[in-house]
């Protein structure tokens, strides 16, 4: 939205015309417009007085007057355009076609003011649209005011090399390039991310916004949704590889349902595509093993072990040319964790499956952006890695949101360095989780901890269903204890402490008496994962 008092009026005597400019910082603004709209007047006046008096004739000097302007006309015009009028007008087109857009985003994140650029990019002149927030700054190519029906999200911290190939790889898509936009939000990166803008040529809407301070993933992908004009998005972290079909087939499921979530995590690919100087072991072994694939791959490598005490910046292995090719598979590698715990028994949509919200995972998901104003956006107080995806995964699944699981709609990861403070933030985040949803359906995903797969956490929650709904009045104790020990787990994670004695009761004491008879009956009952989960964390 245009903030009007931010523009002033004034007069051009040459062609005696009125014209905007962007104003100054002034106090009273109406006041010094209507000053100066006055002064020009009366100058306006004393010349045309003067002019009379000098030729005696007034419709010879309008006339005289009328063929100056024109004269200058064109000279006037082209020095005010780069000058005055083209950032003005230049927002004053756009207001119309985005007035909603942007009211969105200056009543979310404050004033903000507009300019023009113009870059050069590969021998051409490329416009760029910079709009200055407080808290970022954002920089459009390619705008146009065809309708948007995918806007991409992507948040990226230090991943320059990855994400460019990403974006190379979304600038192949099947999908209408006229009908998708990607928003890359930079959250302060400190390497060469900021050189993307300059160095990407791009046939799609392409939003770079630069966090002017790092504020966290929850954080930059909500600024991301507010920028978002299509009625779709897709979550894509920054150095997801997509194949061409990918938004395609995203976007087919949402076509005739409104109440959906689409993953192609649970499908997770891995792909080296660079060699990074902060793999860890197993990563290097991996990679060693991957390469061996490809004789150009392997050259590549060994040529980085002879030279790599040399450098600490990443080697490239895959080309675009590779990504057209395909041939970059060769370097890619299945990672089935959630299929292999199970998940393949209950279709495409999960049907039956107890914790279905552990399938939005924001590295590769899709969701309406209408049920995402129905559940909520993002919590930011999720700060770092891990949980704020599955979290809002969860209201989503409470909302009736149906999620479906797409092997079509895979992408691949590029690997990269894994941060040691990954472990803790993740703890963290999942104790934020569990305070914030102390739910049976929630606390159950402490079991994770003890390595269970998801199948025996699954069926542990049905039976637990089970027992509230057959007993109602009957296992309080033990109810209670298993509840208290679930959240036991990632209180005592968070805060650094041994996961031991989660339910430590004194000897002979009536509460530990119970729990034990209680226990007795589970198996007996038929509750046989519930018994062996309850087991595994009681005496610990």
């Amino acid at each position: 939205m245009i903030k009007i008092d931010s523009y002033e009026y004034y007069y051009n005597p040459e062609d005696g015309k009125y014209y905007i400019r962007k104003r100054k910082n002034s106090t009273n603004s109406l006041k010094k417009l209507k000053d100066k709209l006055n002064k020009s007047k009366d100058k306006k006046d004393r010349k045309d007085k003067t002019s009379k008096g000098n030729k005696g004739n007034r419709s010879e000097d309008a006339a005289n007057k009328g063929n100056k302007s024109r004269d200058k006309a064109d000279a006037t015009n082209k020095t005010n355009k780069s000058r005055d009028r083209a950032h003005t007008a230049n927002e004053t087109n756009k207001s119309q076609d985005r007035a909603n857009t942007v009211n969105e985003v200056n009543q979310f994140h404050g004033r903000a003011d507009t300019v023009n650029e113009t870059n050069k990019l590969d021998g051409k002149m490329s416009k760029v649209d910079i709009t200055d927030h407080s808290l970022y700054r954002m920089s459009i190519k390619n705008n146009h005011n065809h309708p948007i029906k995918v806007s991409i999200v992507m948040p990226t911290y230090n991943k320059y090399h990855q994400t460019s190939l990403s974006l190379y790889g979304l600038s192949k898509q099947t999908f209408s390039h006229a009908e998708y936009e990607v928003i890359l939000v930079d959250d302060a990166s400190s390497d060469n991310t900021s050189d993307i803008l300059k160095e990407v040529d791009v046939p799609f809407k392409f939003k770079y916004i630069q966090m002017k301070q790092n504020k966290g993933r929850s954080s930059v992908r909500n600024i991301g949704i507010n920028h978002a004009e299509g009625d779709l998005l897709i979550f894509l972290d920054g150095e997801m590889l997509a194949p061409p079909s990918f938004i395609e087939n995203h976007y087919k499921h949402h076509m005739h349902e409104s109440n959906l979530v689409v993953t192609g995590a649970m499908h997770y690919e891995g792909v080296y595509t660079f060699i990074m100087p902060d793999y860890n072991e197993d990563q290097v072994a991996h990679l060693k093993e991957l390469v061996g694939r490809d004789p150009e791959y392997r050259r590549l490598y060994e040529n980085y072990e002879q030279t790599k005490q040399h450098s600490n910046v990443p080697c490239p292995l895959v080309t675009k040319e590779d990504i057209d090719t395909n041939r970059f598979q060769r370097l890619s590698f299945p990672n089935r964790y959630f299929l292999n715990s199970g998940l393949k028994h209950f279709g495409e949509r999960l049907e039956g499956f107890t914790l279905p919200y552990i399938a939005f995972l924001s590295g590769n998901v899709s969701v309406r952006k209408a049920n995402l104003k129905k559940s909520g956006l993002f919590d930011e107080t999720f700060v770092g890695y891990g949980a704020e995806d599955w979290e809002l995964g969860y209201r989503l699944y409470k909302n009736g949101v149906q999620f479906v699981l797409d092997p079509s709609t895979v992408a691949y990861h590029q690997e990269h360095g894994i941060s040691k403070r990954k472990v803790k933030e993740q703890w963290g985040n999942h104790y934020r989780f569990v305070k914030k949803h102390p739910n049976i359906d929630v606390l159950i995903l402490s079991l994770e901890w003890k390595e269970l797969p998801f199948m025996h956490i699954h069926q542990t929650l049905v039976e637990y269903n089970e027992l509230e709904e057959r007993f109602p009045d009957e296992y309080n104790e033990l109810k209670h204890a298993f509840r208290t020990m679930l959240f036991r787990i990632i209180e005592y994670l968070n805060n650094g402490q041994p996961v031991t004695k989660l339910y430590d009761l004194p000897e002979g004491s009536e509460e530990r008496i119970k729990i034990h008879q209680q226990f007795e009956t589970l198996r007996p009952r038929g509750f046989d994962y519930l018994a062996s989960s309850f087991e595994q964390i009681y005496y610990l």
